[in-house]
């Protein structure tokens, strides 16, 4: 799979089982994340390759809240290995507990940070990568039911993963490329808690689907899911 694939928030969770999928498939992948050293660390590992047949990672420090540094990554990325096949806004903050940081509790602070992080955050991510897109380059935006179903105890994160969709839908209608939502469901991660669901690495090669195989039709400016990818997959 000659792709190269830039990933924010890349050092945990969903991004870093996305991360290994595509260097498993043959990418080049740069990761990013706030922590540099967590970056340094993935990147060592995702390279500890020692038949040689899978592809690179790269790595560098990126803080989504912050434009510049999204500029720098996406204008270091191109250098390094040309232009972007697929992006992934995939950075994103929980302040508290899942479920257990009711709305009516969500300080100022709290909400401005959540809706910086994963709102502002995918629509700078988005806009910086646009310059360095290849012509069929495919933009992919993680989300979950509590984007447009209530929950409990999910607070400022339910409204910024709606938001974060509104603002995959807006590219979809304004770019040449292909900008869509995947939702993955329960993942076990830091933001959504652990109990009752799945691994992250189970629900990588769905987000490669999306990104490599699924119609451009069906993603762009759409949502796409497990019950999709396991009926064009089985």
């Amino acid at each position: 799979m000659d792709l190269t694939v830039a990933i924010t928030g890349a050092t945990s969770g969903i991004g870093r089982a996305v991360a290994e999928a595509f260097v498993d498939e043959g990418a080049f992948v740069a990761v990013s994340g706030r922590d540099g050293e967590a970056v340094d660390r993935t990147v060592a590992a995702l390279n500890d390759d020692e038949d040689g047949d899978r592809g690179t990672a790269w790595g560098d420090r990126v803080d989504v809240r912050d434009e510049f540094d999204l500029e720098r990554f996406f204008e270091r990325v191109a250098r390094e290995a040309g232009p972007v096949d697929v992006a992934f806004a995939n950075a994103g903050v929980f302040h508290g507990a899942p479920g257990e940081r009711p709305t009516t509790e969500v300080t100022y602070a709290d909400y401005d940070d959540t809706m910086r992080t994963n709102a502002r955050g995918v629509f700078a991510t988005i806009s910086e990568a646009v310059p360095h897109l290849a012509d069929d380059a495919r933009v992919i935006v993680p989300s979950g039911s509590v984007a447009a179903e209530s929950k409990p105890g999910m607070g400022a994160y339910a409204v910024s993963k709606a938001a974060a969709e509104a603002v995959a839908r807006g590219f979809a209608a304004d770019l040449d490329a292909t900008v869509g939502v995947v939702d993955p469901g329960l993942v076990a991660t830091d933001l959504t808690g652990k109990e009752r669901a799945r691994d992250p690495e189970s629900v990588a090669p769905l987000f490669v689907w999306a990104a490599t195989e699924a119609p451009a039709e069906d993603l762009n400016g759409e949502r796409l899911g497990l019950r999709e990818w396991k009926s064009a997959t089985r």
